[in-house]
């Protein structure tokens, strides 16, 4: 079976959070992880690593390489209990408005991450 492939910055508290809430849900194998902060890890053919670690990336089982909102679509549609997003971003501007949040989210990210740590440490 052909696997979504998932490029992630294992860097980021945040992005590690997340990938790890979809590797306990990929109860079926569906999913193939790599950290492109990580200097040997394979990156995407075209892709510098500065671009891999800016934006989302995933490769679709039918090798196709997208990134930000349509990769995030690409995971969720692999996912028990998140295909139901796989099925809303089919709607008409559905990606397109997931696309501009993901941009606005992008420039905050450091600021996110910041008290996604703080947030994190005081539970710990």
């Amino acid at each position: 079976m052909a696997k979504t492939t998932i490029y992630y910055d294992g860097d980021c508290p945040l992005c590690r959070a997340e990938i790890g809430q979809y590797a306990r849900l990929d109860r079926d194998g569906a999913l193939d992880l790599v950290n492109v902060a990580d200097p040997a890890s394979q990156l995407p053919e075209g892709t510098s690593r500065a671009d891999a670690l800016a934006r989302f990336h995933a490769r679709t089982r039918d090798g196709q390489l997208v990134s930000g909102a349509r990769a995030f679509v690409e995971v969720w549609r692999d996912l028990p209990g998140w295909r139901w997003l796989a099925h809303i971003a089919r709607l008409p501007g559905a990606i397109w408005l997931m696309e501009v949040g993901y941009r606005l989210f992008l420039p905050l990210r450091p600021a996110i991450v910041r008290l996604f740590v703080a947030v994190t440490r005081r539970r710990a």
